[in-house]
This record gives structure tokens, sequence and C-alpha cells, in this order.
């Protein structure tokens, strides 16, 4: 059995979903893992949050996997963590999982810390540990906003014949990959790839956005909605990736394919 701890999120649920007979939730007010696989959601999504709260990202990112890896010092212990491909940087072109890491941003930074953590944690008690770094995910999310699954928020006001804008135009790499595929893609290298190693997840096939944009509106001919060009704000520039794309040949090795095609995946955000 697989212990899973933010399997009520965005990513956990679809992950519990699909594999419901090997997972136990673990409640949000335990810390102790019901089985020696773990697999770790826990975490904050954005790097706005510290213009309301400095330390949620530190809470949340850190202090709270401290409590649970209390209870891990065993050397038959598995500690899958789910972090983010946007510890690499800037601007993220085919990162390797050899790349050194530059986060910015709250978020990014205790992810990149989170995983230093695990991995010191893993070699001084003798456990074992993975790692996976993970692209654009997108797929039907009730949290959707600007700040968080942008794709599903742009593509809510297309339906909506809203007006959209896009930073740069939309001349930006991204690399979307629908959250069922992440799902699976994790469970494939928590079957087959080798622990102490850290994974991208993604289905390196980056796209310029304004080019998916473009696949919205080819399922929504009707859409009056106009597409505007705008500056990158200065916050986003020092914080967020200009372009996300990362480089998957360590999963590819697993023999790993993406089921849902991006065309499909907007045909299905789109008609819900």
């Amino acid at each position: 059995m697989i212990s899973v701890y933010g399997g009520t999120g965005f990513i956990g649920s679809s992950f519990c979903n699909l594999f419901s007979e090997q997972v136990v939730k673990i409640s949000r007010d335990l810390r102790e893992p019901q089985s020696k696989n773990i697999l770790y959601f826990i975490s904050t999504t954005t790097n706005y949050n510290v213009f309301e709260d400095l330390h949620v990202d530190i809470n949340t990112n850190l202090n709270i996997l401290m409590e649970v890896l209390e209870h891990c010092k065993n050397e038959d212990i598995v500690f899958n963590f789910v972090s983010s491909g946007f510890v690499y940087g800037l601007d993220i072109i085919d990162a390797k999982e050899t790349d050194n890491p530059d986060p910015r941003g709250f978020y990014s930074i205790t992810k990149r810390t989170a995983e230093q953590l695990i991995i010191s944690f893993c070699e001084t008690f003798g456990c074992k540990y993975r790692i996976f770094r993970l692209g654009n995910v997108y797929g039907t999310d009730k949290t959707i906003s600007p700040k968080k699954n942008v794709l599903g928020f742009l593509i809510n006001k297309l339906k909506n014949n809203e007006d959209i804008e896009l930073y740069e135009g939309g001349i930006v790499l991204r690399d979307y990959m629908h959250v069922d595929d992440v799902s699976k893609s994790i469970k494939c290298i928590m079957d087959n790839g080798s622990e102490n190693e850290i994974y991208n997840v993604a289905t390196g096939q980056p796209r310029y956005f304004r080019d998916i944009i473009q696949l919205t509106l080819d399922v929504l001919p009707d859409c009056k909605s106009k597409i505007v060009s705008v500056k990158t704000p200065k916050f986003y520039a020092n914080t967020q990736a200009k372009n996300f794309s990362l480089n998957v040949e360590k999963l590819n090795k697993l023999n790993f394919n993406s089921i849902i095609s991006l065309s499909a995946g907007i045909k299905q955000l789109c008609d819900n």
C-alpha cells in the first residue's frame, strides 16, 4: 500500500482515484504513515503567497514535512516526494535532472529546500527517496485561478467570451501534461524507477502558449474573446519561469507514454 499525504488536492486526488485500491489517504491532522511506501503531495502552489503571509510556504512546504519525516526514520521507508520544475530557475528550456537548480520566489525556494532536506534525511537514516519535478499540469480543477492552473482559468474565460491577456503575446514555451497522465507517470516511476533519483515529469513536447490557446479557440469556433498581448509584470518576471520545458529522457526510458493528448484534454475542459 501507498501512504498518500495530500490526497485531496488537485494531483493527489487524481492519483488516489486512479489507484484507489493501492492507496491509504493520510488525513490532514495525522503525520505517521500507514505503510513503508510514501507519496507526498502536501504543498503550496504559487509564489504569490508572499503578499499575504510570509510564513505559509515555509509552514506548508517545510514544517509539516519535518513533522512527517519524524515518523520515517526507518531503512525500509521509500519517500516519494512531489516537487516542481520551477526549482530550475527563471528560463527553463529542456532542463535535465542534473542541471543546477536556481529557484526564485518563496514557493520555488521552499520546494528546492524540501528536496535537499529529504535527500539529507534519507542519507542520515538509511531510507530511500524519489523526487518528481513536475512540469505544467492541467485538467479539471475546482480551485483554478490566475495564479494556479492558469490554462484552465483562461479556458473558462474563453468559454464565457471574455477577453484574455497573454504575457508577451503567448510567445513563451509551456509543456502541459494532463493531471491523470501526471499521476500515471508518478506511479510508473514508483513501480519501475530507481530509488534515490530525481525524475522530471512532463510530455517533453513544449509548445508556445499562444498555440495552446489557439487549440482552445479551434474547439470554440464561436468564441468572441479578444486575445491581448501584455508585458510580463515585474513580480512574475522575477519569480516565474519565462519558458518552461523539461527534458524527460529518464521518464521515457521507463517506457511511459502520455495517453491524453493536449488537444483531447483541452476539448474535455471546454466540454465541462
